[in-house]
């Protein structure tokens, strides 16, 4: 996602993204977690309020994400307040596609793949190249 710096400087973006054992520049970190993990809902429920304190102080008119536990909240905020919203699908998945995608293909305004072979998976997808 940091290939996007460019359009980020251009509309006063920032990133948000989860906080893991790997450096990230992003202006706002969430707890990691997934599906399988037995403290998520908890987890989910702080990152929703911290999502909703960002929204509030930032006031995006539009969300680009990669589709981790950290996009469901902003997604349900666009819906709310008629944003837009983008889904990019993760790079790590050249030959199947991820739950995340096959949820939120239908709900977004703009879907994303960086392999062309993501795009037999997803009926709106647009191959947009490789952003990692």
């Amino acid at each position: 996602l940091q290939k996007l710096q460019p359009l980020i400087d251009k509309y006063d973006g920032f990133f948000v993204t989860e906080k893991t054992q790997f450096e990230a520049k992003a202006k706002y970190f969430m707890l990691q977690t997934d599906l399988k993990d037995k403290l998520m809902p908890f987890k989910m429920l702080y990152n929703a309020t911290k999502t909703l304190m960002i929204w509030i102080r930032e006031k995006p008119d539009f969300i680009i994400t990669t589709g981790t536990m950290v996009a469901y909240p902003f997604y349900l905020l666009t819906v709310l307040f008629h944003k837009k919203f983008v889904f990019i699908e993760t790079f790590g998945r050249a030959n199947m596609p991820t739950v995340a995608g096959l949820k939120m293909e239908k709900h977004t305004d703009l879907f994303i793949v960086q392999w062309e072979t993501q795009k037999k998976f997803y009926k709106s997808a647009i191959y947009g190249g490789c952003l990692y």
